[in-house]
Order: structure tokens, then sequence, then C-alpha cells
């Protein structure tokens, strides 16, 4: 494993996105497997700086985003989809044909969870999956369990998750409970992975992840057997190692 040290979350972004962006422009038909949250707004930023100013072109990239908001529509605020659309897809020149989400609004679970399963398998695997690392631990929202979830599954929501996610939404009533989640095997099975973390608050974390036991009580942690992973953490979210 690789560790990039950044000073704050600026340069966390900025290293981030340089090495997403060398896979891009190594293999402009690459795919990307990428994520939503607060932790790669800043990523998703510079790249798109980048694209404007005609250093990197996404017209062949195929993207397949990592988890999806369970019942809750395509064009609501708060959904997965609608965050990519408005925080990196309509800022650069990919292919909407080439995008791929899991679709919350589809209430047979199983159906659905294959049917990710069978995008993921037709894209040819992810060649660079972007992963933001959960405060318990989860990555995506692979929550920690008893066992590591192999494939695409619709999971209840823990409530610290809950907890992390309400400041999206108006009211804690409204953060939705369940969500589609790319599996651990699907993950895996990137060729590579890129970590970022950034804030003492997730220094203990980053510390039991990477440097503790293999465990699906910490899914992340699952990590350490991965031949290629880069960790990119500011000062704060890599004071405990």
């Amino acid at each position: 494993m690789r560790i990039y040290r950044a000073l704050n979350y600026s340069d966390m972004s900025r290293k981030a996105a340089n090495i997403l962006s060398a896979q891009v422009i190594l293999k402009p038909h690459c795919v990307l497997g990428l994520a939503t949250g607060s932790s790669p707004l800043g990523v998703y930023r510079q790249l798109i700086e980048w694209y404007k100013k005609g250093d990197i072109d996404f017209s062949e990239v195929t993207t397949i985003n990592l988890d999806e908001y369970a019942g809750i529509s395509k064009d609501d605020p708060h959904s997965y989809r609608y965050f990519m659309k408005e925080n990196f897809w309509s800022h650069v020149n990919i292919d909407p044909d080439r995008i791929n989400i899991p679709d919350g609004t589809q209430t047979e679970e199983e159906d659905e969870c294959i049917r990710y399963d069978r995008v993921i398998a037709s894209s040819g695997g992810i060649d660079m999956q972007l992963l933001g690392l959960g405060r318990n631990g989860h990555i995506g929202f692979n929550e920690p369990g008893g066992a590591f979830d192999k494939d695409t599954h619709c999971v209840s929501l823990t409530e610290s998750t809950i907890e992390a996610n309400k400041r999206f939404f108006e009211r804690e009533d409204d953060v939705p409970r369940k969500a589609y989640t790319m599996g651990i095997r699907s993950i895996m099975q990137a060729r590579r992975i890129l970590v970022i973390a950034s804030g003492a608050r997730k220094a203990g974390i980053v510390r039991e992840a990477f440097f503790g036991p293999v465990t699906p009580m910490v899914p992340a942690s699952v990590l350490q057997l991965h031949n290629n992973v880069t960790l990119v953490g500011d000062e704060g979210a890599l004071s405990m190692i």
C-alpha cells in the first residue's frame, strides 16, 4: 500500500485528482469507480478545473458509482445521482450512456442488485475505484457486520452512518434508512483502489482499517488484502499512523 501525506483537504484533493487524471490520460477508455459524500468533492472540483483547461478528456470514460439511497427518486436533490450530476457529470464531457449508478427507485431489491453486478461485469471491470472512508470503517455502504458482503446488496444503514449523513437533510427523519451498494468483492476486483481521508475525526479509523486486523467489523480493513491500494490523507487523518 502506498500512503501519501497531504497538508490539508485541498492538498489531499489535488493529490488524489492527480492520480485519477493519470489513470484517464494513460487509458482514455478506462472504467472509474466513483464515490459520493463530502470527501471526494474537492477531487471532482479539481478534475473539472483541469477539464476546462483542456488537460483531461472524459469522453471515452465509463463511470460506475458505488451506491445510491433506496426509495429515493433520481431527481431528488438528496439522491447520489443528483449529487454526481451537480458536482461532476454535468461539468465534464462524460457520455451519459457511460454513466452507471444503482437505481434507488427499484423496489425489487434482488433484481436491481443482480442487474448492477451485471453492469460491473459487462464493463470489463473497474480500473480505478475511488473510496471515501466512513468513521465506522464502511466503504460504499458496506457496514460493519459478521461477514463481508460480496455482491451488490441493499443494506440497512447503521445509526452512525445515519448520524453522519443527516447534515445533508433538513431533518434526521428524512435520511433514508436503506441503500444499494456495490459489494466488497466488486470493490476488491478493481485493478487499483484510491482511498481518501481528511480530518482528525478519521484518524482512529484510518489506523484500524490499515494497521489493525482484517475483520468485517471494520469493512475497509479488507483493503489490506488488495495488491494495489493508495491512501491519500491529510495531516489530521494520518495523525495516528
